[in-house]
């Protein structure tokens, strides 16, 4: 049974580390204290898009009110954990960026408690799939894991999402793959692993049975919004956020919350204000990107923002 313990000022989360039915028995729980902590995500341009980040604080934040934790989203758009690119990326305009190229910098500057990573939708740069590529991407990830364990960080892995296969059954079975290895360094190096892939893959064929046409990513790589909320259920419902279970979209969540909406908007609008300027400060290879305020500027008025949600939270709690 997954449960959610608050012991005076530690807020602690019992994640339990599940499949889908259709892939595994669900592991044992762990305790994650996330109160008065740093939170920081990690990934490609999924990540950046940030729904499923901002779906997750708000529903924690109506979850459990009045916790107090800083998350900070580092994804940056065509990132790999493998290094690979394609030829012609881009237009031929720039190699895919390469997240050992700054996780020293993030890790050094940031110094989070607590770290999300969401690599391997790029990672296989949309070819069928290759034992080589697959070991880079493999080698990638480990490489990330032994960096962050190193320096006695707790991480959790999220499998990639879902790549539509009826854009290409190829890439599709990639990502399956991919999604696999990293489900099974559970149990064979004890990793935390929360699997995001195949609750998507589950929603997107069981919904294709009645609509055919339907989607969770237009572009096939891309999460709609709903496909976003979905991530965020898999994500919450591995850190013993079970109440968001039943909920068939974002809205019907969060408007069946009092101060549902207020918070989830705060969330976004306190996300946007620091994504980018924590990129602009870490630094990055990848041309293009918006720049972000200065970073003193960004965490004050974080912090303006994360009061605002924390006393919404209780006043939702009283209501």
């Amino acid at each position: 049974m997954i449960q959610v313990l608050l012991l005076r000022t530690s807020f602690f989360i019992l994640v339990w580390m599940g499949l889908s039915l259709s892939q595994s028995p669900a592991q044992s729980p762990y305790a994650v204290e996330l109160n008065g902590k740093r939170v920081l995500f990690i990934g490609n341009s999924i990540t950046y898009a940030a729904h499923y980040v901002d779906y997750t604080l708000a529903a924690l934040y109506l979850e459990n009110p009045g916790v107090n934790m800083e998350a900070i989203n580092l994804g940056l758009p065509s990132e790999t954990a493998s290094g690979l690119s394609e030829p012609g990326h881009a237009g031929g305009s720039f190699p895919r960026p390469n997240l050992h190229d700054r996780l020293d910098r993030i890790l050094e500057i940031v110094k989070p408690d607590l770290i999300f990573s969401c690599y391997g939708m790029n990672d296989g740069i949309y070819l069928p799939l290759d034992e080589e590529r697959f070991a880079r991407y493999r080698e990638g990830i480990q490489l990330l894991h032994n960096k962050v364990i190193e320096k006695s960080i707790p991480l959790i892995h999220l499998t990639p999402p879902v790549f539509d296969p009826k854009k290409d059954p190829a890439y599709a079975d990639v990502l399956d793959t991919y999604s696999k290895w990293l489900l099974s360094q559970r149990e064979e190096s004890q990793w935390r692993v929360i699997d995001l892939h195949f609750p998507m893959k589950d929603v997107l064929l069981e919904r294709r049975q009645t609509d055919p046409d339907f989607v969770l990513a237009e572009d096939a790589i891309h999460p709609n919004h709903l496909g976003h909320w979905v991530m965020a259920q898999a994500l919450l419902q591995g850190v013993g956020a079970v109440t968001v279970k039943g909920y068939d979209s974002p809205d019907a969540y969060f408007f069946s919350k009092p101060l549902g909406q207020e918070v989830l908007a705060l969330v976004r609008k306190e996300q946007s204000a620091t994504k980018d300027a924590w990129l602009t400060h870490i630094g990055h290879e990848r041309p293009g990107m918006k720049e972000g305020m200065p970073l003193k500027q960004a965490i004050k008025e974080s912090k303006r923002l994360r009061k605002q949600i924390r006393s919404l939270s209780k006043k939702r709690k009283v209501n």
